[in-house]
């Protein structure tokens, strides 16, 4: 559960942004999506893998992003 502090004379929006702010910097709208769905530990493995590769191969100069 995310708590904003607000003061008394600040701004309704002001505290709408700083709970935005919050809820994205919690990442609890990627755990929610990411429980939607069963993935295997070997495809998180070869996904982590494939990443792997892809950003080696832009490091060297191999593939241009």
């Amino acid at each position: 559960m995310l708590i904003i502090d607000s003061k008394d004379c600040e701004n309704i929006d002001k505290a709408l942004k700083k709970y935005k702010k919050k809820f994205e910097k919690s990442r609890t709208l990627m755990q929610l999506r990411e429980r939607q769905s069963f993935t295997k530990p070997s495809v998180k493995r070869r996904t982590q893998v494939l990443k792997a590769v892809y950003k080696q191969q832009i490091a060297s100069g191999k593939l241009e992003a």
